[in-house]
């Protein structure tokens, strides 16, 4: 009884130091949590390139409207149109306002008359308008955002 009861002993302690199989089991449960970081990261990465895209062009829009100053609507359509052109975006995305500040007002107003006989303050508005949708949308886990990045620039 006590050889059979050794012989049994024997044998379990043989199967746990079999570790064939370990490995498999192992990457089994590490490789889809890696798989997932590494997505994000990727999909980390593009919002950030996107909007650094964003901001440069807004920067550009902004060393433009210094350059030359836009007076006219038609003026302000050739800002908006440079700034669709490097950025990639649509001129439907792209909005480049006439606005006006009144005295020592923290509020904009978009008629020059509102202020009445106070001082005003001229200046022009460039707001870039995107979507992204990260690829983990497609199966129903969270949902796109939108980005607005908004320039503001003193021309008078």
């Amino acid at each position: 009884m006590m050889r059979a009861l050794a012989s049994r002993l024997h044998r379990l302690s043989c199967l746990r130091a079999d570790e064939r199989g370990s490995m498999a089991i192992e990457t089994a449960f590490v490789a889809p949590v890696l798989l997932i970081l590494a997505l994000g990261g990727f999909e980390v990465a593009t919002m950030v390139s996107r909007q650094t895209d964003l901001q440069s062009g807004a920067a550009e829009a902004a060393s433009v409207v210094r350059a030359v100053i836009p007076e006219t609507a038609e003026a302000r359509t050739t800002v908006r149109d440079i700034v669709a052109n490097s950025t990639g975006l649509t001129t439907d995305q792209i909005t480049v306002t006439e606005i006006y500040r009144c005295g020592t007002s923290a509020d904009y107003v978009t008629i020059p008359d509102s202020c009445g006989s106070g001082v005003e303050y001229k200046f022009i508005q460039v707001d870039l308008t995107d979507t992204y949708a990260p690829i983990w949308t497609k199966w129903g886990v969270g949902q796109g955002f939108t980005y607005n990045v908004s320039r503001t620039v003193q021309i008078g």
